[in-house]
């Protein structure tokens, strides 16, 4: 099983991540983590290094992304029966334009002309990515404004959908801004609308408790899973 999890900070992502690799252990007897190295600052640094890294140029920001997408998109990740990443290069595509400095048709950097903008780096690796994993499912979470704003402003402890964190690192500062929250999310739905990537669906968490948001990622992604993996259910079931 190979998904890509995508969506605005708040819809739920890292939730529901937890969810897929217990349902995972449960019916397919294996999981992968989900890789989630790819919002500035990454999460494989720590302390020091994440303040640096944040208060770097766009151009260093931009080449680590690039290099660090495409480590990901390796065949050796592919190799394996599984292999999850969250955000990536929809996050990219959106992301890096408004916040990161860098990608834009308007950004203006030297380094990274319009025809180069990152939307256009995200079809590219999308090809690459269904040559090696045919079958990779795209999955958007989504919540309307209003939610996303609520899930911003409550205490961690009471958060119905928290924000990427643990197991897959230390969180990430917030990289939405109140006021980008429409626009932002208007940019998810449209890289997603224009992925390459045909075996794809979105879940709205807006109101959908983390079980019932579970049972519809199961029912829509079973049907796209590769005929071992719904034979393991099948006999797990049985």
């Amino acid at each position: 099983m190979n998904l890509i999890l995508v969506g605005c900070e708040f819809a739920g992502k890292t939730t529901l991540a937890n969810e897929i690799i217990e349902w995972s252990k449960r019916t397919l007897g294996r999981y992968s983590h989900f890789h989630d190295h790819f919002t500035i600052p990454s999460t494989e640094l720590e302390g020091d290094a994440r303040e640096e890294y944040r208060r770097s140029s766009p151009q260093i920001k931009e080449m680590f992304q690039r290099f660090m997408m495409n480590y990901h998109m390796s065949p050796d990740f592919y190799d394996n029966v599984d292999h999850h990443l969250m955000g990536f290069h929809i996050e990219e595509a959106v992301y890096a334009p408004l916040y990161y400095g860098y990608g834009g048709e308007n950004s203006g950097s030297p380094f990274r002309s319009a025809k180069d903008q990152r939307t256009e780096m995200a079809r590219h690796m999308e090809e690459i990515i269904l040559e090696r994993a045919p079958n990779v499912m795209l999955v958007m979470l989504h919540a309307t404004p209003e939610v996303i704003r609520q899930r911003m402003a409550a205490p961690k402890d009471n958060r119905t959908a928290p924000r990427d964190s643990e197991p897959f690192g230390p969180p990430t500062a917030r990289v939405v801004q109140d006021g980008d929250v429409e626009f932002v999310l208007d940019r998810f739905d449209e890289e997603f609308r224009n992925s390459l990537i045909q075996n794809r669906f979105t879940l709205d968490t807006s109101t959908a408790t983390i079980d019932e948001t579970m049972a519809e990622f199961v029912k829509n992604a079973v049907p796209l899973l590769s005929t071992e993996d719904r034979h393991q259910i099948e006999g797990t079931r049985a």
